[in-house]
């Protein structure tokens, strides 16, 4: 046990989970404090050609911690979304704009607001301790904005959001828009990943009334071109399923040009996902007009379902 932090954010690590941990732990150092970001899985295209944008290093993958290890929670608090033996850690600070599903055996600085990004929130609290924020700095939590709000058109996406992201791209020195597009657009290239990749690249679990529930999404520019690729994505699913014993599965392409999600939805509780969003599976598939957000949009529209379904 050392006096070190570790901070990181959400296994599947999308933008913001990576931008949060690295913002947090300099702002941790910037304020007389030893903290380390690090990553909890493989790093996505966009996320890596924000880090490339601004040379930033990649942070150390980390697998497990011992007990009583200082850490840091950034975009995410619940435990199924992250490292081993963060049960018995300890737990100094928790930074997200998800849900609450924390449950600790002490009491925990926790900094929960509904805005679309948690580097929102993070940049909040750099003022707050007058501490600057570096053009790099900036740049890395620009992306995890523009990914996380999918240039502002998401429904999670707030006024503080906006505001923010004009404020930290002067910063960065760069144009906002021009640097957004082409920051999702690099984020879209599946083309040399596995089917089992697609599926992980941004998968996030969840639990509620002993069902495991799992929503994986990816963002895409042309979404009839992932879709030549469902028989193989859906016997990645199949398997995945089996493994980790999921009782529902929603794998979510969402178009970032129309601002639509067409899904592949298996499992033995498919009919949870009929239920919620009022549709019929055909094929496995249908289509989600005007939803894009699996935090403010999906998720919740499932859990809806799975207690309707119980108090029937």
């Amino acid at each position: 046990m050392t006096d070190k932090t570790y901070v990181f954010g959400h296994t599947n690590p999308d933008t913001d989970s990576i931008a949060s941990a690295i913002s947090m732990a300099n702002l941790q150092t910037q304020t007389g404090r030893y903290a380390e970001s690090y990553r909890l899985g493989n790093i996505n295209k966009e996320t890596k050609y924000a880090l490339d944008t601004f040379n930033m290093q990649e942070p150390e993958l980390l697998s497990k911690i011992e007990d009583h290890t200082n850490v840091i929670m950034v975009d995410n608090n619940e435990f199924s979304q992250s490292v081993n033996g963060i049960e018995n850690a300890h737990i100094q600070m928790v930074v997200d704009h998800h849900r609450l599903n924390l449950h600790t055996s002490e009491p925990v600085y926790c900094i929960a607001e509904p805005v679309g990004c948690a580097s929102t929130i993070l940049y909040k609290l750099y003022r707050q301790e007058d501490v600057t924020i570096t053009p790099r700095i900036a740049g890395m939590m620009l992306s995890a904005i523009i990914s996380d709000t999918l240039m502002f058109r998401s429904p999670t996406c707030t006024d503080q959001d906006r505001i923010t992201a004009e404020k930290l791209s002067k910063i960065a020195g760069i144009n906002l828009y021009d640097y957004g597009y082409k920051l999702l657009e690099a984020g879209t290239d599946i083309s040399d990943c596995t089917a089992e990749e697609i599926i992980n690249i941004d998968s996030k679990d969840f639990m509620h009334h002993e069902l495991k529930i799992t929503i994986s999404q990816i963002n895409s520019s042309n979404v009839d071109e992932v879709f030549k690729r469902k028989p193989e994505i859906e016997k990645a699913i199949e398997a995945k399923i089996k493994k980790e014993n999921i009782d529902l599965f929603v794998f979510v392409v969402t178009d970032i040009l129309e601002a639509n999600s067409r899904v592949i939805v298996l499992g033995n509780r498919t009919d949870i996902f009929e239920r919620a969003f009022h549709t019929e599976l055909i094929a496995n598939t249908t289509l989600l007009k005007g939803v894009v957000s699996r935090k403010k949009q999906i998720l919740p529209a499932i859990l809806q379902g799975i207690d309707q379904k119980i108090e029937l």
